[in-house]
C-alpha cells in the first residue's frame, strides 16, 4: 500500500504491527460492503461512532459494522444518563475526521473510547485508517498502547 494515512504513522512511531487494508479501488460504502471487499468477517471488522453524553462530553465506540450501537448500554458503558450520536457536520471539527473514515487513532483530542466486547474474541479486529478507502488490522492488545479503552457490550441484541 503506497498511501500511507496518520493512523499509520502513529501506529508506525509507536512500533505497534499493523496491517493496512485498501478498498478505496471499490465502491464499498456501508462498513458490511467494505468487509466484503477486504474479504473479510464482517464481525471482525469494526466502525468508530462519536457520540455526545448528557452531560456534555464526548465518548467514542467501536462496534461491528454490521451491528447497531444500544444508547443505553452505551450510556451505562460510560457512567452517563444518556448518549446520542453527534451530527456528522460537528465530526471534523471535533475529530479531525470526516463521516466513513473516523479511527479511534489520531482524533484531535482524546476521548473516553469503549470497544465491544466482541473485540476479545479476535486476535486482530480491523477498523478505519482514518481515511475513506484505507483501514488497519490491530490486535486489541496492541491497539491499547495506543488508545485507552474499555471493552463493554455495546451492540443491540438482534435474533439472528
Amino acid at each position: 500500500m503506497d498511501e500511507k494515512t496518520n493512523v499509520m504513522r502513529l501506529l508506525e512511531q509507536k512500533k505497534i504491527p499493523y496491517v493496512g487494508h485498501s478498498y478505496a479501488d471499490t465502491d464499498a460504502v456501508s462498513g458490511v460492503e467494505v468487509a466484503r471487499a477486504l474479504g473479510e468477517n464482517p464481525a471482525q471488522v469494526f466502525k468508530t461512532l462519536v457520540t455526545v453524553g448528557k452531560s456534555r462530553q464526548y465518548y467514542v465506540f467501536v462496534i461491528p459494522v454490521a451491528a447497531e450501537l444500544d444508547l443505553k448500554k452505551a450510556a451505562k458503558a460510560v457512567g452517563e444518563k444518556s448518549v446520542e450520536m453527534i451530527k456528522a457536520k460537528e465530526l471534523l471539527p471535533l475529530t479531525g475526521y470526516i463521516h466513513g473514515g473516523c479511527s479511534p487513532i489520531g482524533m484531535k483530542k482524546s476521548f473516553k473510547t469503549t470497544v465491544d466486547s466482541s473485540a476479545a474474541g479476535f486476535e486482530t479486529i480491523i477498523f478505519s485508517a482514518g481515511r475513506i478507502g484505507y483501514q488497519v488490522e490491530v490486535s486489541p492488545e496492541d491497539l491499547k498502547k495506543i488508545v485507552r479503552y474499555e471493552l463493554s457490550e455495546l451492540t443491540v441484541d438482534t435474533d439472528i
